[in-house]
């Protein structure tokens, strides 16, 4: 490595960080600004693109009634809205509904679709939804009522009845749109989008107008991406790295209202989509009103905007403490399962719009696939469960052939998080089939697992030109893991708890430099344990996330500690 000018030297480093995530050499210039031009695929390469394109155009030019129908979570928001901000650039108005995530569920429900036929709407889009509606999509077909599907969940070998089924995770998908199967619904819809620009382009739509600015969508791509857990590799990361930069512009007047919602006095980073702007988004679709984050996605009403902005803060705060409680109770019954490969945790009164959100805390707590389930979620009597995975256990295909096995009412998901529908007296015998079908790949996966560490350092060297450094090789998430570096040896010089329990540590080096260090959720865990008991003589290293803490009155870099390891 060169060490004789700074720019060299970030340029070596960001190369490294590059090749260490399996970019060839070849094409690292290519990775290292990630542009839509240098990713993005012909959307006609996927089965069905073309003819939902032309369906779409076709509304536009004659003036049909659209519809958008898409999912409570931020995915199913930010594609609705990309959809209808679409055609409202178009010239043309669209509707959009989202379900009721209790009284309605999860997808689109043949009722709903026959109802917003006879109200006038001859097309529905559906987004982030639909690719399992085999029943509600034959009944809209009956009615008359065309559907196009856009979607990214797995699919069964018969796909239900619609005018088009895009969705880069059909089994009969291209080999180069398969390839694409890790995109968020929002990528998709993004897609069908140039789809449809080109298709009217070519019917000479806009021989006498202009035609949208898809870039200025962009910042909806990133954000359902980055909330819905894609990974963040390929087209994603183009799409989230492109997006970023138009969400900075603050253009979409919903998203700027967020932003400031959730007190950003910057632009936001890729992990402020998943920590401050999509909760926000989520908590509307979990305990409050389902439609909101599209509506502040796309009025224009700067008051509007800032009104909604605060409703789903308000109402973040709230699902933080229903969590609280359904994560206690969950939590409980975990040591009866030790024995379990997978975790099917379940109890009554427990709140359907957290259970996917304490999932996701179980799993991360305990390493394995967890599904956390709403006893008497539904009129029938039903369980709701919200299952989580972890890398290399595909959950969303167990869930699948689980329903197809008599086990489920309903199911499905991808491979990272699953939904399902169970009749409580199946609970036993799906826990029973979950763990002998998935126990093999679950042990694989867990002696798998390793702290892979991309650089180490003496605690002078943790500076906020470093921290630049390396989150210039990002955007980072799922599939492409942001830089985890050990700081040491290091002695600490004040330990204690923030919050409720985060662990905060004061570490100095050999050196003579200290830094700030903090364990997130971790003061009843044995890394959480070892810092508070660990006496001012010890020496240790640290390892982490380097991240700017821009609180104080000049910017300092932290670590984030993922772990620790004592050296004397």
């Amino acid at each position: 490595m060169n060490m004789g000018g700074g720019a060299t030297l970030d340029h070596d480093l960001v190369t490294q960080l590059l090749l260490s995530r399996g970019v060839a050499p070849d094409d690292v210039e290519r990775h290292r600004n990630p542009s839509l031009r240098a990713f993005l695929p012909d959307p006609s390469t996927f089965r069905d693109m073309d003819i939902a394109a032309e369906r779409i155009a076709q509304a536009v030019m004659t003036g049909e009634r659209v519809t958008v129908y898409g999912d409570y979570d931020v995915d199913g928001a930010t594609s609705a809205a990309l959809l209808v901000l679409l055609l409202r650039n178009l010239g043309h108005e669209a509707g959009y509904y989202i379900p009721d995530r209790l009284l309605e569920g999860y997808g689109p429900s043949g009722e709903a679709l026959v109802r917003l036929g006879q109200e006038g709407s001859s097309l529905i889009v559906t987004v982030d939804c639909g690719a399992m509606a085999h029943q509600a999509l034959a009944m809209a077909h009956q009615a008359g009522v065309d559907v196009i599907v856009v979607d990214h969940h797995k699919c069964a070998a018969e796909l239900p009845r619609a005018v088009a089924l895009v969705n880069p995770n059909r089994l009969d998908e291209t080999d180069e749109g398969a390839r694409h199967g890790h995109l968020a619904a929002v990528g998709v819809a993004f897609l069908l989008a140039i789809a449809t620009v080109r298709t009217l382009r070519q019917h000479g739509h806009f021989q006498s107008r202009s035609e949208p600015d898809l870039f200025a969508l962009l910042d909806l791509v990133a954000l359902g991406t980055v909330a819905d857990v894609a990974a963040l590799h390929g087209l994603n990361r183009a799409l989230v790295a492109q997006g970023l930069k138009v969400m900075g512009r603050r253009e979409n007047v919903g998203m700027a209202a967020l932003i400031d919602a959730s007190r950003l006095s910057r632009a936001p980073t890729c992990s402020d989509l998943g920590f401050a702007l999509g909760p926000r988004i989520n908590a509307g679709g979990r305990v409050g009103e389902s439609t909101l984050g599209v509506r502040l996605l796309t009025t224009t009403d700067p008051d509007e905007a800032r009104a909604i902005a605060a409703q789903l803060s308000a109402l973040n705060e709230e699902r933080r403490a229903i969590e609280a409680a359904v994560q206690e109770a969950a939590e409980a019954q975990v040591d009866a399962q030790h024995n379990r490969a997978v975790l099917v945790l379940a109890g009554r009164g427990w709140h359907p719009g957290v259970i996917g959100i304490v999932a996701g805390r179980i799993k991360e707590k305990t390493g394995k696939p967890t599904l956390v389930i709403a006893l008497d979620a539904d009129e029938a009597g039903n369980g709701k469960g919200s299952g989580r995975s972890i890398s290399g256990v595909d959950l969303g295909a167990a869930i699948i052939a689980a329903r197809e096995q008599g086990l489920l009412v309903a199911g499905g998901g991808h491979a990272m998080a699953a939904g399902l529908t169970v009749q409580p007296d199946q609970l036993g015998a799906l826990g029973d089939w979950l763990d002998e079908r998935l126990s093999g790949a679950v042990t694989a996966a867990m002696a798998n697992q390793a702290l892979l560490l991309d650089l180490a350092l003496a605690p002078g060297g943790l500076a906020p030109a470093l921290v630049e450094t390396l989150e210039s090789a990002g955007p980072f998430g799922v599939g492409w893991p942001g830089p985890r570096i050990a700081v040491g040896p290091v002695h600490p010089v004040k330990v204690d708890l923030v919050g409720t329990d985060h662990v905060r540590l004061i570490a100095r080096g050999e050196d003579g430099a200290s830094f700030k260090a903090i364990a997130f959720r971790s003061a009843h865990t044995d890394l959480g344990q070892a810092l508070l008991h660990a006496s001012s003589g010890r020496r240790l290293w640290l390892a982490g996330r380097a991240r700017i803490d821009d609180w104080a009155s000049r910017p300092q870099a932290e670590l984030h500690l993922e772990d620790a390891a004592f050296i004397d």
